[in-house]
């Protein structure tokens, strides 16, 4: 008899995730924003962000061998566990320690732990998804993150304009504690790895597995590195950095305005999560160069919206569409690469593999928040052009990765 998709221990993975993924999505909005509010700096802005994502670069691939080599569900387990503890050393800490040093320490460490966590929920996959059910239990947990995005920031925009931070800690804390506390009762198979070596010998061999796989067994996964690296620079970089600079400054919005943007966006994720299982038959690899050149096209009514200086509840609006549009094309090449990369990987190498893959296309993220956040500084007023700059090399680096789809096999 075939197994179904949501089996017992599926099921609570997926609810571990929504509730740690909502905590994540909630501190996320919460944190930066409270930043950006507290400097009014986007050179700050962008890079504290970028300095965020340098130990969940670091630590993801660490989390890919911890990941092959010690039960996933106790990785999930510890680490929600640290991170509600986290949280609440950052609420006692506030107004103790001085703040901006404070807040980037804490969102580094965030970074840090979620690096260390996704490579054990994605390596978890195929020993509870059998056969064609993969695709779409990736797309269900890429529907989980686009809902807990959705819901994260709505509620915590509310929040944070009628309390301010604190509650927002409060709820994150609770999130990642009744989620530790669900994951304690997932059964995902284990089989121990024999033991041998130092640490350091253990990690250094391991990284070498995973790097020659990608190099040389599989060379096609390096060439996918190197352009989602190029579009995370020109393109994920200036959303993360740019869409709060456009809202909350450009366009002179309230924290509400931004919230329910983000909000937005996350529908626009969950729409592409939805796309992805429905369309799970019919995707292939050969589809992904389409969909960066969609997410390409995204920018284009943003730059445009800025350049014809729109009124600003105009200018949000195709701001928030278009984002939506971006955000569901890439979400479905998001969840056809990793399928990809599942199945075309050896079990024992899978956490591995998604780990330096991950951390390889991270490398780029902080290059291109440091980069923005010094040109939205410096061309204040000229924000439609660095829109239209980036959707340029978006579609230059689109057509290259079209490319080199069509080279890949399918199966």
């Amino acid at each position: 008899m075939k197994p179904t998709l949501f089996s017992r221990d599926f099921t609570l993975v997926v609810i571990g995730q929504i509730i740690s993924l909502f905590g994540n999505a909630i501190l996320r909005f919460a944190l930066p924003l409270y930043l950006l509010d507290i400097s009014g700096s986007p050179a700050l802005f962008g890079l504290c962000s970028a300095l965020s994502f340098l130990p969940m670069i670091v630590l993801t691939p660490v989390g890919g061998i911890v990941a092959d080599r010690v039960n996933k569900q106790r990785i999930m387990v510890v680490l929600d566990f640290a991170t509600c503890a986290l949280v609440a050393a950052f609420a006692f800490a506030m107004g103790r320690l001085p703040l901006i040093p404070l807040l980037i320490l804490t969102l580094m460490l965030l970074y840090g732990i979620s690096g260390a966590y996704q490579p054990a929920v994605q390596a978890s996959l195929p020993l509870l998804c059998a056969g064609d059910d993969l695709l779409s239990g990736n797309a269900v947990i890429n529907q989980v993150s686009a809902l807990s995005s959705l819901l994260g920031p709505a509620i915590g925009s509310v929040l944070y304009s009628a309390f301010g931070l604190k509650p927002i800690l409060a709820v994150a804390a609770a999130c990642f504690f009744g989620s530790a506390v669900m994951e304690l009762f997932i059964r995902i198979p284990h089989t121990p790895r024999p033991k041998g070596g130092s640490v350091l010998a253990t990690v250094r061999g391991d990284l070498s597995d995973s790097l020659r796989f990608i190099v040389r067994e599989k060379p096609v996964l390096g060439r996918y590195i190197v352009l989602i690296c190029a579009f995370n620079i020109f393109l994920s970089a200036l959303m993360i950095v740019g869409l709060p600079v456009i809202v909350k400054q450009t366009l002179g919005l309230g924290d509400l305005w931004y919230g329910f943007q983000q909000a937005a966006m996350a529908a626009g994720g969950l729409v592409g999560g939805v796309l992805a299982g429905v369309l799970s038959r019919r995707l292939t690899i050969r589809h992904t160069g389409s969909l960066l050149m969609m997410c390409a096209a995204g920018l284009l009514p943003i730059g445009l919206a800025l350049l014809l200086r729109l009124p600003a509840a105009a200018a949000y609006t195709v701001v928030t569409v278009a984002s939506v549009l971006l955000l569901a094309c890439a979400t479905l090449f998001q969840v056809q690469v990793l399928a990809f990369v599942q199945a075309v990987t050896p079990p024992e190498l899978t956490g591995k593999v998604i780990a330096c893959l991950l951390a390889l296309s991270m490398c780029a993220q902080p290059i291109g928040q440091t980069m923005y956040g010094g040109l939205f500084e410096l061309l204040g007023g000229y924000e439609a052009f660095l829109v239209l700059g980036a959707a340029a090399a978006a579609f230059a680096i689109a057509a290259r990765a079209a490319r080199l789809a069509k080279t890949v096999d399918p199966a």
